[in-house]
């Protein structure tokens, strides 16, 4: 008998992938969290049903949500992550020389514990000495710890439940009180073609606190669309300004120097949505 996951992007769209195996399935504290073995895609996580990462294309948002602001900032050191309990981000963020400590705050123990049993190529790096762990949730956590972050990303589920509050102007501000004078935050922000409101309001959101605020796209597969959003919000650094002869060489396996700008490159839609001519 064959076995189809089915994720409802939208309330009238759907998309459906072939299981091979269900590797594990339960009830959190906070969701409904599955790991499945596909045909096409590898293991991939499910939260509430939503996809959220698979082994075969996650390396396209760990590489873009890390590496165009941490190659933004000229040293970054001391980096947070809110959300990404799968470890994906630490691992980018790690291979980062001048990073000294690197801290991950996600809200449910499940979600890394269950990852760094079946995800071990996306977790691989949670046990690294300067990855500090903190379960707990990530808006108490930003708001009680200002004026230490050279980057701060917010690697979140969809704006539902748990994740909502992650996605509003009170929590904008409390990022840029826990950024250090010339901080850089970053977010996933959605899908311009089925979610432009939330684009937009993010965006905006984000526009009314930090001087300098971009938006950038990179082509994930998996999810909704296939073509997904990152809002920058900078103190100090135009991440379209890097001189990106002086970044340094990584073996990576979508982000490129020349992609560093050119993701900053929008369509006229998307341009339409977030206002900008």
């Amino acid at each position: 008998m064959e076995m189809w996951v089915k994720e409802m992007q939208i309330e009238d769209a759907a998309m459906t992938y072939k299981v091979n195996q269900t590797l594990v399935r339960k009830k959190t504290k906070y969701q409904d969290l599955a790991i499945v073995d596909t045909e096409s895609l590898g293991r991939m996580l499910l939260l509430d049903g939503i996809v959220q990462t698979t082994t075969k294309d996650e390396y396209v948002y760990h590489e873009m949500i890390v590496h165009i602001p941490l190659f933004t900032h000229p040293n970054p050191k001391k980096v947070l992550v809110v959300g990404g309990g799968d470890g994906g981000a630490i691992r980018e963020i790690l291979r980062h020389k001048s990073v000294e400590k690197a801290v991950l705050c996600e809200i449910d123990q499940d979600v890394i514990t269950e990852c760094k049993k079946y995800l071990p190529e996306i977790s691989c790096s949670l046990d690294d000495p300067r990855c500090e762990i903190v379960i707990g949730d990530g808006i108490k956590y930003v708001k009680e710890h200002k004026n230490e972050f050279d980057v701060i990303i917010v690697d979140s589920t969809d704006p539902l439940n748990a994740a909502e509050g992650l996605f509003g102007g009170n929590f904008y501000n409390d990022v840029y009180d826990s950024l250090k004078e010339d901080g850089i935050f970053v977010a996933q922000t959605e899908s311009p073609f089925y979610l432009p409101d939330v684009v937009k309001r993010v965006f905006s959101d984000v526009r009314k606190i930090f001087p300098i605020t971009k938006l950038f796209m990179a082509g994930i597969p998996t999810y909704p669309g296939g073509y997904w959003s990152f809002t920058v919000g900078s103190k100090k650094y135009d991440p379209q300004n890097v001189d990106t002869s002086k970044i340094p060489e990584m073996p990576m396996k979508y982000y490129t120097k020349d992609l560093h700008k050119a993701c900053f490159v929008l369509p006229q839609y998307i341009k339409d949505i977030i206002g900008e001519k």
